[in-house]
Formats: C-alpha cells, sequence, structure tokens
C-alpha cells in the first residue's frame, strides 16, 4: 500500500487529532491575515440621506498611530449632531440596517474622550447657520487595520446632538446605548481608499 507519511491521519479513524488540534495554526494566523489585508492606509465614507451628503475620509500612518477622520456634511440642521461608527456597512432598510455603535469590548456609550466608551463613539459634529459641518477628529481606538477594523461598517450622523452617554432621569438608559442623539440623518459604508503620502 502508499504510504503518505506527511498526511495526518483520517479524523474518527482512531486519530488523536482534534479538528481544534487540526485547525489552530490557521486560526491563529486570522489577525495576521486581516492586517495583510489591508495595505491602505486611508478609508473613505460617503454618506447619504434625505437631504443630508457628505464625504469623510480617514486617515491611518500605520496600526499603532491615531486615525484622523477629516470630512464635511452639507444639509443639517444648525447644532451640534452625533456623530458614530456602526456595526453594519449595511443600508438596505436605509440607516437603520446599520445596527448599533461598533462596540467589539462590550462598553456602554460615552464621549469621544472617555477611557470607556464604545470603538463608534465619535461624539458630535458641528453645523453651522448654513447646515455644513466640516470636521477633522483624531481619534486613538478607532483604526482601518486588523480584526477590529472600522473598514465595511458604517458612519452615521444623526438628527440631534449625542449626549455622550451624561443624560439624567428618563433619558439615562438611552444615553448609555446611543447618547440620545435620535434619527439618523445619513450613513455611508466605509470603504477602502488608494493610500496616500
Amino acid at each position: 500500500p502508499l504510504l503518505y507519511p506527511s498526511l495526518p491521519p483520517p479524523l474518527g479513524f482512531g486519530s488523536t487529532l482534534s479538528l481544534t488540534r487540526l485547525l489552530s495554526p490557521l486560526l491563529s494566523q486570522l489577525p495576521h491575515f486581516a492586517e495583510r489585508v489591508n495595505m491602505s492606509n486611508h478609508a473613505v465614507a460617503v454618506l447619504r440621506g434625505e437631504g443630508v451628503n457628505g464625504v469623510v475620509h480617514i486617515h491611518q500612518k500605520s496600526e499603532s498611530d491615531p486615525a484622523v477622520l477629516k470630512g464635511e456634511i452639507s444639509g443639517l440642521a444648525p447644532g451640534l449632531h452625533g456623530f458614530h461608527v456602526h456595526q453594519y456597512g449595511d443600508s438596505t432598510n436605509g440607516c437603520i440596517s446599520a445596527g448599533p455603535h461598533f462596540n467589539p469590548f462590550g462598553k456602554t456609550h460615552a464621549g469621544p474622550k472617555d477611557e470607556n466608551r464604545h470603538v463608534g463613539d465619535l461624539g458630535n459634529v458641528e453645523a453651522g447657520a448654513d447646515g455644513v459641518a466640516k470636521f477633522e477628529i483624531t481619534d486613538s481606538l478607532v483604526t482601518i487595520y486588523g480584526v477590529n477594523s472600522i473598514v465595511g461598517r458604517a458612519l452615521v450622523v444623526h438628527a440631534g446632538e449625542d449626549d455622550l452617554g451624561r443624560g439624567v432621569g428618563d433619558k439615562a438608559e438611552e444615553s448609555l446605548k446611543t447618547g440620545n442623539a435620535g434619527a439618523r440623518s445619513a450613513c455611508g459604508v466605509i470603504a477602502l481608499a488608494a493610500p496616500t503620502d
């Protein structure tokens, strides 16, 4: 009979190899694979809604550097508007399909400068009297690299102000989930873009 010493014995035929042991070398490489897949330091999201539109560029030199989100959104009411990364890059049912805030570490909602917060908690952007919000946000928790990358998820701008997890009274419970930021005015999928210098 032909022998193949380099092949493991078939599972279930007296083999001491478990499926976990067989797959563990592959599973251990997943985080490294995710890092290698992203060969760009730049992502972009085009936000669209009912009369609200915008573009947000996300730059991150390396995984150890903070991400910089620079954008412009028009068609907003003057004032502050909650701005978040949401779990899913899905717009099949409008911005509702984007799901909750991106929260891989199971934290409560808070402000972008708080230690315990959702990864997706970017605070507020402010629209002027002309309804345009121009902003630049530097954030060390958001990343476009690795297993907690925001690429493929959604950026959402809300109709109201985010209370940064500091709501009181009847607004306290929802404050720790959404910041009471209200309806989703516009959203867009975060996609990889051509690298920049």
